[in-house]
């Protein structure tokens, strides 16, 4: 890691709690068709050593806690939030706790907010992109938005299965996640949340997927159908969201998101354990080599712009 490049605030990066992945695989259940890696703490400090990370905000991945039952998951996302609070409790300079909500059930995800915050202070929340079908623009979470932006919360957003066949021999994660995050942005936005709810921050996985390449015709075609709007003060809208580079600071990806991302929107995001450390490290190469960024920018990217979210972190 060059010397621009300062320990990484990492925030895609993911946990498996015991519990929750015996619990998976007794269901024959995967994050979208991608097998289950194992987690410890151990090796993942080790990753982290190795790749320059100082800290990994710790999230639960695909498929999520809901599986049907509101009550179950309630269970199971207190579980895991109350299993990772403890790492993170453990190893406070090395981890923190985006807290697993139980949607598409909002008076439980309102009330697992409330704990997550209140008795386990964490960092932010992580949500699907979709329930069940319903995306976050749905008028269905307001309450939950409501709750979120009182908190100032951090949001961060992880693509999960469409209400799609997979391609032939692509599992979901290797196509169809970019385009389930840039679905759901697109809705957010189109049904006003981010105005509405301005103090909350919100983190797209995976560079937001197809978002910066495609935010201008977003921008200009969605004006048919929303008159009252301009394709100006969509693009402000979509350029609120965060977006992480986890799978996506490739030399092709880089100069798109640079170009459309605002500044200090961009954060280091390595998706371990589902990606693993050759991953990592092969992102890690094309993120410090790049010659788009500006000055401070790569510093920003690393690690300066996640002390602005999280300034716990910074201390």
């Amino acid at each position: 890691m060059s010397e621009s490049a300062p320990a990484r605030i990492d925030v895609h990066q993911h946990i498996l709690p015991p519990h929750y992945a015996r619990l998976l695989r007794e269901h024959n259940l995967t994050a979208a068709g991608w097998p289950l890696p194992d987690w410890s703490a151990e090796s993942t400090i080790a990753m982290m050593d190795q790749t320059g990370i100082a800290t990994g905000v710790l999230s639960v991945s695909a498929p999520g806690t809901h599986f049907g039952d509101d009550a179950k998951a309630r269970e199971l996302s207190r579980a895991n939030n109350d299993f990772t609070a403890e790492v993170v409790k453990d190893h406070p300079d090395r981890f923190g706790l985006f807290a697993s909500l139980p949607l598409p059930d909002v008076d439980g995800a309102i009330a697992e907010t409330a704990y997550a915050y209140d008795e386990l202070h964490a960092d932010g929340v992580v949500l699907m992109t979709n329930a069940n079908g319903h995306y976050l623009g749905d008028p269905l979470y307001e309450p939950l938005w409501a709750e979120l932006d009182a908190r100032d919360a951090v949001v961060f957003l992880h693509p999960t299965a469409l209400a799609l066949p997979m391609l032939p021999g692509a599992p979901t994660p290797v196509v169809d996640f970019t385009f389930d995050t840039t679905r759901t942005a697109v809705d957010m936005v189109l049904a006003g949340v981010l105005n509405r709810y301005p103090r909350m921050r919100v983190i797209l996985s995976h560079a937001g997927g197809a978002l910066p390449y495609l935010a201008h015709r977003v921008a200009v075609t969605s004006t048919v159908l929303h008159p009252e709007r301009t394709p100006e003060d969509i693009l402000a809208d979509l350029r609120r969201f965060y977006f992480d580079t986890a799978l996506s600071a490739s030399p092709t990806a880089l100069p798109s998101l640079r170009a459309f991302a605002a500044s200090g929107h961009i954060l280091y995001g390595s998706d371990w354990p589902f990606a693993p450390q050759t991953a990592g490290e092969y992102f890690n190469h094309h993120l410090d080599t790049f010659d788009g960024w500006g000055e401070g920018e790569l510093h920003a990217a690393n690690r300066g712009a996640a002390e602005m979210l999280f300034p716990r972190l910074a201390r």
